[in-house]
């Protein structure tokens, strides 16, 4: 056959396409693996994200609940111990949800719209009190108690 030249055998660096589009390539990867590793780690910070919201929400619904929610009412009233020698003192507890005012009677002592509320109190004499509590629409409700002196 005819003698053909010998082809010249080109080394693998001598090729700049081939080196040049490995290296394009390697930078791709490794981009496309950062884009993915952040947003795996996105998406891992939301659902910790919204498991924390979930439970602050329920705990904020258990804390209306323990004040009353929406209900307009006295959750408590009651005096500890309930009979006592004169000049000892008692003490007078109140619960109220949603109230606008609150008034004792007789007017011993203070009182306002309270979650949890207690206050001392030295009757001369048994006394019967009267808490009554109004909403805003002038609803009203009303709880007594004894407290009875020797």
């Amino acid at each position: 056959m005819l003698n053909e030249p010998e082809r010249e055998k080109r080394s693998v660096f001598r090729n700049p396409l081939l080196y040049t589009s490995a290296a394009l390539l390697a930078a791709l990867v490794y981009t496309g693996l950062v884009f993915y590793s952040r947003w795996q780690q996105e998406q891992e910070y939301e659902q910790r994200a919204a498991e924390k919201e979930a439970q602050q929400r329920e705990a904020d619904e258990r804390a209306v609940e323990l004040m009353g929610g929406n209900r307009f009412e006295i959750m408590a009233f009651f005096v500890s111990p309930k009979e006592i020698r004169s000049g000892e003192s008692a003490t007078m507890c109140y619960r109220v949800s949603n109230a606008k005012e609150v008034r004792l009677d007789p007017p011993d002592v203070a009182v306002w719209p309270a979650l949890n509320r207690c206050v001392e109190m030295t009757p001369r004499k048994t006394t019967t009190y009267t808490l009554t509590i109004e909403d805003a629409e002038k609803h009203t409700q009303s709880a007594q108690i004894t407290v009875t002196v020797h």
